[in-house]
């Protein structure tokens, strides 16, 4: 009985992730930008890959097959995110911009100055602006930046 209950669930994780490596397919093919295909090649890499190995650790019982099958698991799930977050990055910083990318308007605007109380503060406020002025434009330059 309990043979058929790990059959059943390795052949459903075969037959879901077969489905993810489809769709992710045909996702690379038809999809419009680099941004939606990357999208799509790690759906292929996490959901469908990994449901196609965990329906082999089922098939294998436990054995040192089902060791190796789990670390070469662990392996795709941590370097997965990793390989498509560096991809991404790369493009965004050489100026590949997604299809339908809003820009920020508040990140160019400079912050609001609060008035002052007193003649003391003013004076003291007076003379941290120009350091207040310097660390918000460096600020504005990391933002761009990354």
């Amino acid at each position: 009985m309990m043979v058929v209950v790990v059959d059943i669930l390795s052949w459903a994780s075969f037959i879901v992730g077969g489905f993810f490596l489809f769709v992710g397919s045909l996702g690379m093919v038809r999809l419009v930008d680099f941004w939606a295909r990357l999208h799509a090649a790690s759906i292929i890499d996490s959901a469908g890959v990994g449901l196609i190995l965990l329906g082999m650790m089922l098939q294998g019982g436990l054995s040192l097959v089902t060791a190796k099958l789990a670390l070469i698991v662990l392996f795709l799930f941590i370097t997965g995110p990793t390989a498509s977050h560096a991809v991404a990055n790369a493009a965004f910083m050489s100026g590949s911009r997604p299809h339908d990318m809003v820009e920020d308007v508040t990140a160019e605007t400079p912050p609001k100055k609060t008035p002052s109380k007193s003649k003391k503060t003013k004076t003291a406020s007076a003379a941290k602006a120009p350091k207040a002025a310097t660390a918000a434009k460096s600020s504005k330059t990391t933002r761009k930046k990354s």
